[in-house]
């Protein structure tokens, strides 16, 4: 499956999916479904138990984010985005206390789906059964990516996992606003395409600084790409093309920038007084 074939898929372009993934692994449409539900659960529940916390991370270099965004005073006259940025904030510093996540499609890119299509969906009144199918075609455009990328930081970069999770997020949020399916794929490919070259260079190793705020400017990158899906704008690049340079980035980028704690904020010197303060214990 790839990006184009979707993009001529008759609508919605969850089913089509769907139907593929079902034919491929054997599957019930009802049991994907009900793996998609399951997911939605505990991305819900993460977020509540991020909002309520403010306990920190292993490193005490997290813990408090969300909950302090949630509970401040909306400045901007913004809650949606404010919600979205709250919601992924929570879910990835569930994920730096040890907590229950969705890795979507990574641990470290947890909170971008969520943030944006629960945060989306929140902000509307849209109750989570008609989350299912959008989830379904998030899958869809992360295997449609992995198909030419690893999905993972240490593979290519940052571009190559909250990338991957940002355009996920950004066809599930087309589709679940009524979008078409080359609405949605053009979504996925511009919210992939603005993230290239992005390096991936967490302080002391840990998937906390800078990932939790990254989620959260992400999950808003996701909404921004759907919200310019929805509007008929579209990617200058074919969407499997943006793929691929995404892919020949990751593979051109030099192993300090691939999640090895070797360049970028992790060798700053605050960076590297968190990794001496974490050996001591």
């Amino acid at each position: 499956m790839t990006l184009d074939d979707l993009m001529r898929a008759p609508a919605p372009a969850s089913q089509w999916v769907l139907d593929r993934d079902c034919a491929e692994n054997g599957l019930t449409p009802g049991m994907v479904k009900e793996a998609m539900r399951s997911r939605i659960t505990e991305m819900r529940s993460s977020i509540e138990r991020g909002l309520a916390s403010s306990a920190p991370s292993i490193t005490g270099m997290v813990g408090w984010n969300a909950k302090g965004l949630h509970d401040a005073p909306d400045v901007l006259n913004a809650p949606l985005l404010k919600r979205v940025q709250a919601y992924a904030m929570a879910v990835n510093e569930e994920n730096a206390r040890m907590g229950r996540i969705v890795a979507a499609p990574t641990a470290g890119s947890a909170g971008t789906i969520p943030g944006a299509l629960l945060g989306v969906a929140d902000h509307l009144g849209i109750p989570d059964e008609q989350l299912v199918m959008p989830m379904v075609l998030a899958a869809g455009v992360g295997k449609a990516i992995s198909r030419q990328m690893f999905i993972s930081g240490a593979a290519g970069g940052c571009q190559a996992e909250i990338g991957s999770s940002a355009a996920m997020a950004a066809a599930a949020v087309t589709e679940l606003l009524g979008g078409t399916p080359r609405a949605c794929v053009h979504a996925a490919a511009m919210a992939l395409m603005n993230t290239i070259g992005l390096v991936c260079d967490p302080v002391g190793g840990y998937v906390e600084v800078p990932c939790v705020s990254r989620n959260a400017f992400f999950a808003v990158h996701a909404v921004s790409s759907a919200q310019l899906a929805l509007s008929s704008l579209e990617s200058f690049i074919p969407p499997d093309e943006v793929i691929t340079a995404m892919a020949q980035v990751g593979r051109m980028m030099p192993l300090e920038l691939r999640e090895t704690a070797e360049g970028g904020l992790a060798q700053t010197p605050t960076g590297l007084a968190v990794t001496a303060r974490m050996a001591e214990k």
